[in-house]
């Protein structure tokens, strides 16, 4: 047995025994499909920036084998590699990746597919995760788009190099594929700001949609059931995922107004909180996906005076920066026509009075006239949007 294989072997257990994979077929799908073959080269982070990694650099294969995200792509431009690879470390901001395979089982299996299920797959991306989809399900019910012509490219030659054939073409993903539909299954590997009604107008009624959430605050995995005329019925997933953004979704203008809006000196009113920073922002905490709810249209950026902190951020020029000081006291300051950090601790105050609800606690529904959350049940009181129609 080669290397790799023994490598993607490994990889397949770990996943299967810390029980991201459970379900055998997925297991056998890991196991076969050789990961190397779609990222023959990437990018890894070093001091900020971004080195250039090929086959030929020790620990190339154990890198493509770890359960890593594997960044292949910098600001849309195919030529970044290349300059990294020639010139040194880059600047520059991912746009694609080879996902972390354990986050790409969690999806393959939160789409709870079956024999014969026809599939369409939103961001081909380096075609990794289409491999598993045909090892799967067979190279007849698998679909793919891409913006991104290079990617397409790319992605199908590897494909073809498995004897791997699905239809792998450049469009829009947003607008779904209708050439394909209707298909039972639809599978964004990118995240959204809101859910195309191009995916449920091309799904079959009682098909299934998973997707990312591309919220600033509280993003995470969602299962959609498709209905009829583009309606569409779901949960948030307890299992988290995030994903780059797709290219129409990409979040403008909060992140560089609101840094512009924080000062870069202590200037703010200040005072004491016994809320944590992380308990507000980390995909960790359980209060997380509620404060996104709550603080709509906040953000975060690095912090000018401590880059290694997060600041929370509006649009508007309302900010807050929280710091630890030695003795263990959190203290915040705050800034601008709202006091953001005053509306964090009242959302904090309300989610203990609704039980303290966890991610798998929020539904989503999606008509043509809105899109909203709601906690529990469908018709509870308690609704956020999730997006304008």
């Amino acid at each position: 047995m080669s290397l790799a294989a023994r490598a993607r072997r490994r990889l397949a257990e770990n996943l299967r025994r810390d029980g991201t994979l459970t379900d055998a077929r997925w297991v056998a799908a890991f196991r076969r499909v050789p990961r190397h073959v779609f990222v023959p080269r990437f990018f890894l982070p070093e001091r900020g920036r971004w080195v250039a990694v090929d086959r030929s650099d020790p620990g190339w294969l154990p890198t493509v084998y770890s359960d890593s995200v594997l960044v292949t792509q910098l600001d849309d431009d195919p030529h970044r590699w290349a300059i990294a690879r020639r010139e040194g470390p880059v600047d520059g901001v991912p746009t694609c990746s080879s996902s972390m395979p354990g986050i790409m089982a969690v999806m393959l299996e939160e789409l709870l597919v079956a024999d014969g299920h026809r599939v369409l797959e939103i961001g081909s991306g380096t075609g990794y995760n289409t491999a598993l989809l045909c090892t799967r399900l067979g190279d007849e019910n698998v679909c793919t788009v891409d913006i991104d012509p290079v990617l397409v490219a790319s992605a199908r030659t590897a494909l073809g190099q498995l004897g791997h054939a699905p239809v792998c073409e450049v469009a829009d993903g947003e607008r779904g594929f209708p050439a394909g539909a209707p298909y039972d299954r639809v599978l964004c590997t990118c995240a959204v700001s809101r859910i195309p009604l191009t995916w449920l107008e091309q799904s079959r009624p009682g098909g299934l949609i998973v997707t990312t959430l591309n919220r600033p605050i509280g993003a995470g995995l969602v299962r959609i059931v498709a209905g009829r005329d583009a309606t569409g019925q779901g949960r948030v997933l307890a299992r988290d995922g995030r994903f780059m953004p797709l290219r129409a979704h990409r979040l403008r203008d909060n992140g560089a107004n609101g840094t512009a809006a924080v000062p870069g000196a202590r200037s703010g009113q200040a005072r004491t909180t016994e809320l944590p920073l992380t308990t507000v922002v980390s995909a960790a905490s359980r209060f997380e996906f509620f404060a996104g709810l709550a603080l709509e249209g906040v953000t975060t950026t690095p912090d000018p005076e401590d880059p290694a902190s997060s600041c929370l951020v509006h649009a508007d020029g309302s900010w807050a920066r929280q710091r630890e000081e030695d003795d263990g006291r959190y203290v915040v300051e705050q800034g601008g026509p709202r006091r953001l950090w005053d509306l964090a601790e009242e959302a904090y105050d309300r989610w203990h009075g609704l039980g303290k609800p966890g991610r798998d606690a929020f539904g989503v529904t999606v008509t043509a006239e809105g899109q909203e959350f709601w906690l529990r049940d469908p018709d509870s009181p308690h609704r956020w949007p999730l997006a304008p129609s």
